[in-house]
């Protein structure tokens, strides 16, 4: 087992409920499709299985170790949960911090102690296996919001990570820059990632995803299951706020 999730809430500073006695587990290779209308607190789930959350109650564990503010500031557990699940956000200027997107895409492997020598060889093979290449020396906040979100997967795929987790991916891209993320997925998962998509938009679900778990607008795990059974529980799609009569 590589998540395992077991009755987990989270609240806001200020109250406001965002995940309410949420269990589940994801094995490694799986493609999960994680659905709920907005607010349902896909974001913040996210967030706490990549540990810049934790929860109020309820445990998240990770090859067997609980995710903790303790565990990932020390030890061996750290760097190496780090290094294998990567994020990438919703917001791609939340993502992108360097001067070029060549040093963006170093960043992580820089971390991980290699020569400047195999950084770099490390970024541009990234930048190559995503068509980005071209992008090396140019400033990330001069970039298109598509050519952003490009930059952001690169700085994560960068660290080689074994799950990958995304957090509304498609959300503002143009037709070509969709099919570029859909055909990116599937080689990713042809490559044996874990992939933890959050969305609400169902007419590509069976392209991203062979499982999908549902939230509800009362931040419960509502429905967990094939892709397909999902979509046909019509009476379930509408009580998530997912479609409309």
């Amino acid at each position: 087992m590589l998540f395992e999730l077991e009755a987990v809430a989270y609240r806001y500073g200020d109250g406001t409920p965002a995940l309410d006695s949420v269990s589940f587990s994801i094995d490694a290779g799986e493609r999960i499709a994680l659905l709920g209308a907005n607010g349902s607190g896909k974001s913040t789930l996210l967030r706490l299985m990549d540990g810049l959350l934790f929860p109020d109650s309820g445990t998240i564990r990770f090859n067997g170790v609980d995710l903790t503010p303790a565990a990932l500031k020390q030890g061996e557990f750290a760097p190496q949960f780090r290094q294998q699940v990567g994020f990438v956000f919703q917001d791609s200027d939340a993502q992108l911090f360097n001067a070029t997107v060549l040093e963006e895409t170093g960043f992580g492997p820089a971390q991980l102690g290699l020569s400047p020598e195999a950084v770099e060889v490390r970024a541009r093979e990234t930048l190559a296996f995503l068509g980005i290449a071209h992008l090396a020396d140019r400033p990330p906040f001069r970039l298109s919001g598509g050519e952003k979100r490009k930059v952001a997967l690169a700085s994560v795929l960068s660290m080689n990570p074994k799950v990958l987790l995304f957090d509304e991916p498609f959300l503002g891209l143009d037709p070509r820059s969709q099919v570029w993320l859909l055909r990116t997925l599937e080689q990713l998962h042809q490559a044996g990632k874990t992939l933890v998509i959050a969305t609400h938009s169902l007419e590509i679900l069976p392209q991203i995803a062979d499982r999908a778990i549902v939230l509800s607008e009362e931040h419960r795990l509502v429905a967990d299951g094939a892709c397909v059974d999902v979509l046909a529980d019509r009476a379930g799609l509408l009580a998530a706020n997912l479609i409309a009569e």
